[in-house]
């Protein structure tokens, strides 16, 4: 059960730099991957592209849920990115790196999928825990510079 799936994460996350360059990649694209669900929800069409604010500006429901989700997760890219290189700039070993790096993403995931659902207080805990993967990355990089 879940033994099982925290031993697949940890052999999926590598000891390689290439990994945080992925996970970064991969939070860069959950704002876009959540822009879909939020237009397919709205009734997003080719037309509404000229003004895509002012279409969501009206959306309701799952579909300004999804955009929401959209908005925070643009919100807090920089400061993951930042976090990650930051750690590695001061030379934070890098599987640490990457466990906390793909920890935020799949936290970030949880998080867009509680956001799209309505589930709040799940979703906000889920916040907490993403935005403390990237202060444990600038706290690590701060330990090993003194």
């Amino acid at each position: 059960g879940t033994y099982i799936m925290i031993s697949a994460f940890f052999e999926l996350v590598t000891d390689k730099v290439a990994s945080a360059i992925l996970a970064m990649v991969v939070a860069s694209l959950l704002p876009w991957a959540v822009s879909i669900v939020a237009k397919v929800s709205g009734g997003f069409r080719i037309r509404n592209n000229a003004h895509p604010r002012e279409f969501f500006q009206n959306a309701t429901g799952l579909a300004a849920r999804a955009n929401a989700a959209q908005q925070n997760s643009y919100e807090t890219l920089p400061v993951f990115l930042a976090a990650v290189l930051v750690a590695m700039l001061f030379f934070v070993p890098q599987s640490i790196i990457n466990v906390l790096a793909w920890l935020y993403v799949m936290i970030r995931i949880g998080f867009c999928v509680a956001y799209i659902t309505n589930l709040a207080m799940f979703r906000s805990i889920l916040w907490v825990l993403s935005m403390a993967c990237c202060l444990m990355l600038f706290y690590l990089a701060i330990r090993v510079s003194v």
